[in-house]
């Protein structure tokens, strides 16, 4: 059995009614996606300060299912009659049946941080057993390895984390970054987020690495001193956060701070020198990873 992918282009204030209209055409399913994905105009909405509201982008793709009989030219009719639309623009995909979880699972293999620090999901055997090897599947929450800013920010904490040190994950997404430091041999360690399901991610791959980090709900959190900070989110929330960041750094201690574009880097920096003494800028592709040493006298 086979069906049809339908993607037709659409604006923020059409997507919606587009979707929907396709679902009461019959279509199996109807989603709403950012056009420009995996490219540097890649359009984050998580409802950060100064970010469009969550949700919905400006350029996007309604991508719907269809059994495979479907006439496609007589759908894309009806859809304009229905809604009023005009000259839409659409493809067409043949998606196959097949083992769906095979499927999702062979796009993931171990991730290389360091010779030594290994992603590795679980349906994998580690390529480096005496390596230390994070387990974490693809979920919910942000952060698996894949990201730059997330190999950024992993591949400095390898340079950075020593014995005893104590380390706070600010956005800890999956929990990825808290674990790492853990297993690099940090003390005591903090992950905080703003969102629940965030919280439920980190602690249960917290779980299955065996290490014992405390995440919190960043409504419950008190803020405290830390050897080091790391924060992978998006810019506008780094510069909103950059003085609650700074409080909760000791003085001499380290920074780092990604999900930052190059052309976002100068920006960012400048409001953190108040605080730090920053070290040049780290890149991967368009993301930037900054980071620094808290002033004593800042």
């Amino acid at each position: 059995m086979a069906w049809v992918s339908l993607k037709i282009e659409a604006q923020d204030n059409t997507a919606d009614l587009m979707s929907d209209t396709l679902m009461s055409l019959g279509a199996l399913s109807a989603i709403i996606e950012d056009a420009n994905a995996e490219t540097v105009d890649e359009q984050p909405i998580f409802g950060e300060p100064g970010d469009p509201p969550p949700g919905i982008w400006q350029q996007n793709l309604v991508s719907a299912l269809f059994d495979e009989g479907i006439n496609v030219e007589q759908m894309v009719a009806d859809l304009q009659a229905q809604t009023g639309f005009s000259a839409l623009q659409y493809s067409t995909e043949i998606i196959q049946e097949q083992d769906w979880v095979r499927a999702t699972q062979s796009q993931f293999d171990p991730i290389r941080i360091t010779d030594n620090l290994w992603i590795v999901p679980t349906w994998h055997s580690a390529p480096n057993a005496d390596a230390i090897n994070i387990v974490l599947d693809p979920g919910l929450a942000f952060g698996t390895g894949s990201h730059p800013t997330t190999h950024l920010c992993l591949a400095w904490l390898t340079q950075t984390v020593s014995t005893g040190l104590s380390v706070l994950d600010y956005g800890c997404g999956s929990g990825i970054l808290a674990i790492a430091a853990k297993k690099l041999g940090a003390g005591n360690v903090v992950g905080i987020d703003i969102d629940a399901q965030a919280i439920q991610s980190s602690l249960y791959n917290a779980e299955q690495n065996a290490v014992t980090v405390d995440f919190y709900h960043a409504s419950k959190y008190q803020s405290n001193e830390f050897d080091i900070v790391v924060a992978n989110i998006l810019s506008s929330a780094l510069s909103v956060l950059a003085p609650a960041l700074a409080k909760s750094c000791k003085a001499g201690g380290k920074i780092a701070l990604s999900g930052i574009l190059k052309e976002q880097e100068s920006a960012v920096s400048a409001i953190y020198a108040e605080w730090f003494d920053m070290a040049p800028a780290q890149y991967t592709d368009a993301w930037v990873l900054l980071t620094g040493t808290k002033k004593c006298n800042p």
